[in-house]
């Protein structure tokens, strides 16, 4: 059994990649699944979609590698974090639809906290700040909500999960009811100091603890998968957040190293050893991965819109049809037209934290057209990527900061936009060989757990490097177009 099966439960598509045993993907599945906006600002999937994609992808990766299931060492899970499932214990079934971490529902219960004087508990235990952006008030809202299920919830009736821990729950038949680490980690509801549970936040959020799950290792064990389900009990060994388990992938292990994914939306993560940092500057204090028990921690800057800007010019404008268009109408752009996006079509993430601003566009002339729109989409990636790693540099005092950022996700692979992101920050830009760091990550957590793949001090030397962008853009221009930047920023902030 020399194969891995990894499984990257996204936002917008649910992917299966299986690896052989010198970490080199051989077949691969991925299927769409449809989005849910019942309202403004909410967003939510239907949980029974992620699970049919997983079971679909899963045995369509299977297939195309023409092995079967018995071949498979085991199972890695990396998902989308902080999206919020609660299901009946019994039966399994979803009492309300996945509310998916881009919804902004619980905006004015964080102020209601916030005002009451309880975010410096929050962000003491959790390394998070109030923002509807993470579990704990969703899960509220759910219970509040749904009819019956604060009742149900108290009988112990029902379980909470993020989607990693649904689908464990439902792959092995309901035996586990885990989480790992770093998923805890963004719900809020989770002391990254002591490792455990808060009961005092799950007390002021009126969550019984019952229905949390247990918190593993990244690398650990999760269960074994209910043989009908692939056709052979395969045990679940890799758990991380999406973002988390692209850390792992990219080779962060040193304090000081950067990377930044570009999905839906944008992460930026800086490993910081052993000891969490305090931001001062509203970034996120969180769990890098952790082994044996102990967590290794890093400081989080999140964008909410990356590559949904991209899918905005698609499905909302409607002004290109596939993604890969928008490199080709940048480089066509008027370059003496200086438009700006703000793609706060959910709110601002760090470091502004302001859930209720909504996207804006400045600068728009008569010659403004499709190209000039995507350029700006575009470049607001790179602009919120300077914006987040400003912040880090002020944060973190320690010697030997990594001056390179490592990038992946599938926006990554646009030479323009990296060009561009290289040209705002003043720095280095790697791109690996693998873009696909994140099911990697995972995959290699769980192969190094089943004995398949190397430690982890091997697996850093593994990573190589496909092209490195340095900045090409003089000091004045990078100048000012930030400056137009923050100024656009501001204006959406107080519009």
């Amino acid at each position: 059994m020399t194969y891995i099966l990894a499984i990257d439960q996204g936002t917008t598509s649910t992917r299966a990649i299986v690896y052989d045993d010198t970490m080199t993907s051989i077949a691969s599945a991925q299927e769409e699944f449809p989005q849910h906006f019942p309202q403004s600002g909410w967003v939510e999937h239907d949980p029974n979609d992620l699970w049919r994609t997983t079971q679909a992808t899963c045995r369509g990766a299977i297939d195309k590698a023409e092995i079967k299931a018995g071949d498979i060492a085991a199972i890695g899970i990396t998902n989308q974090r902080e999206t919020v499932v609660v299901w009946d214990k019994a039966t399994g079934r979803p009492i309300y639809n996945a509310i998916v971490w881009q919804d902004r529902r619980t905006a004015s219960q964080c102020r209601t906290l916030r005002d009451a004087g309880h975010e410096e508990m929050f962000t003491d235990r959790t390394g998070l700040l109030l923002d509807p952006y993470f579990s704990g008030t969703k899960l509220a809202w759910i219970l509040d909500n749904v009819e019956g299920a604060r009742d149900r919830a108290a009988k112990g009736e029902l379980l909470f999960g993020t989607v990693d821990c649904f689908l464990i729950w439902k792959l092995t038949g309901g035996a586990s009811h885990a989480t790992d680490a770093t998923n805890a980690a963004r719900t809020m509801l989770y002391d990254i100091r002591k490792g455990r549970w808060s009961r005092s936040i799950c007390d002021l959020l009126d969550i019984p603890m019952e229905m949390l799950p247990e918190v593993k290792n990244c690398a650990d064990d999760f269960g074994s998968t209910a043989p009908d389900i692939l056709g052979a009990a395969v045990p679940i060994h890799g758990v991380a957040g999406d973002q988390q388990a692209a850390t792992v992938g990219q080779a962060c292990f040193e304090p000081g190293m950067l990377k930044s994914t570009y999905g839906t939306g944008c992460f930026a993560l800086m490993n910081t050893g052993d000891t969490p940092v305090r931001s001062e500057n509203r970034l996120l204090t969180t769990i890098a991965y952790q082994f044996d028990g102990k967590p290794t921690y890093a400081l989080e800057g999140s964008i909410f819109v990356a590559g949904a800007v991209v899918q905005w010019l698609r499905d909302g404008l409607q002004i290109i049809q596939d993604s890969a268009e928008t490199q080709g109408l940048a480089e066509q752009a008027d370059p003496h037209q200086n438009v700006v996006l703000v793609p706060a079509f959910v709110g601002l993430g760090a470091p502004y934290w302001n859930p209720d601003c909504r996207g804006a566009v400045f600068g728009l002339t008569r010659g403004t057209g499709p190209a000039e729109m995507a350029k700006a989409a575009l470049e607001s990636v790179g602009y919120q990527t300077r914006d987040l790693l400003e912040a880090m540099a002020a944060d973190w005092k320690a010697d030997g900061v990594q001056p390179t950022l490592r990038v992946d996700g599938g926006m990554s692979a646009s030479d323009w936009t990296m060009q561009f992101l290289s040209d705002i920050i003043n720095a280095p830009v790697d791109r690996p060989t693998v873009h696909e760091t994140t099911a990697l990550g995972v995959a290699w957590l769980a192969g190094m757990h089943a004995g398949v793949y190397p430690d982890q001090e091997q697996f850093a030397k593994s990573w190589t490097q496909e092209t490195q962008f340095t900045p090409k853009m003089d000091d004045d221009q990078r100048d000012a177009k930030y400056a137009l930047w923050k100024k656009a920023v501001d204006a959406t902030l107080n519009f």
